[in-house]
């Protein structure tokens, strides 16, 4: 059966109307149909995506897809973008590699709190965020401590190098299995993140406190219940290309492996 594609993007950043028409124009010239829509107004019938835009674009769509197993890549507009696979100058060879089915898909766990799901985080706060507030954490039903922090991060491998890393969590090899626990400027040194498997249930309790829980950045909701976030039974699909190279990628966006040399280097060029 012949591929149905869909093109997504975001209309709130600037060039994604100029690389929508370069990507129409690459897919006209394989005589590919598609169809074209806003991220805002996603739609089903659709067996492959493409996105364009920042990790946003690419997360919103990747959650929105996950329901039906379908495959999306991502066309980075935004910043890092560790979920794209592609920027606009290498477009054209990423699409030839499409048609020739030159690359592979990659399941991403996500996580579930409630009526709501994330394939990055979840983050709960205090209602009153400009304070700290009390998280007694539960692991399976078992105590595990009590934080006074600003905030915590419950995470997946693919979140790990989001709002985790930036908390000083751990980054995570994104085909891990497992769900990652960060909390926000504890008022102690003794609180470290936390790995865990990922079949666990993880349980916030309430004691008579409010939260804010953000999924993703993008969906918002307060509780004065216990928190419950588990894995969820659906998975993020995302279109790799065969070159794919997790750590390539973290030392071309993190600038890893640079010596002293090539820093003073570079940093005597940028003087100049």
């Amino acid at each position: 059966m012949k591929n149905r594609y869909a093109i997504c993007y975001n209309p709130e950043i600037k060039s994604a109307p100029l690389v929508v028409d370069k990507l129409k124009a690459i897919l006209n010239s394989y005589g590919i149909e598609y169809s074209v829509f806003a991220v805002d107004n996603l739609c089903d019938e659709f067996d492959f995506i493409f996105v364009i835009g920042g990790d946003g674009t690419i997360l919103k769509a990747a959650r929105y897809y996950s329901k039906n197993d379908v495959p999306v890549f991502g066309i980075n507009l935004g910043h890092l973008g560790f979920l794209s696979q592609a920027s606009e100058s290498e477009l054209e060879t990423a699409i030839n590699k499409i048609i020739n089915k030159d690359y592979e898909t990659e399941s991403r766990i996500m996580l579930k709190c409630g009526g709501y799901t994330a394939l990055n985080d979840f983050v709960i706060k205090g209602v009153e965020t400009s304070r700290a507030a009390n998280f007694s954490l539960q692991i399976n039903n078992k105590f595990v401590c009590e934080y006074f922090a600003d905030g915590l991060i419950i995470s997946t491998p693919t979140g790990s190098t989001a709002y985790g890393m930036a908390s000083g969590g751990p980054i995570l090899s994104p085909e891990s299995d497992v769900i990652e626990i960060v909390p926000i400027c504890p008022h102690t040194f003794a609180a470290r993140p936390i790995v865990v498997p990922s079949d666990s249930v993880i349980k916030i309790i309430a004691n008579y406190q409010k939260y804010s829980i953000s999924a993703d950045g993008q969906e918002f909701f307060t509780t004065d219940k216990d928190i419950q976030i588990q894995k969820s039974n659906k998975c993020a699909k995302l279109v790799l290309l065969k070159d794919y190279d997790f750590f390539t990628i973290l030392r071309n966006k993190l600038h890893w492996g640079f010596s002293p040399v090539n820093i003073s280097s570079e940093r005597n060029n940028y003087n100049d």
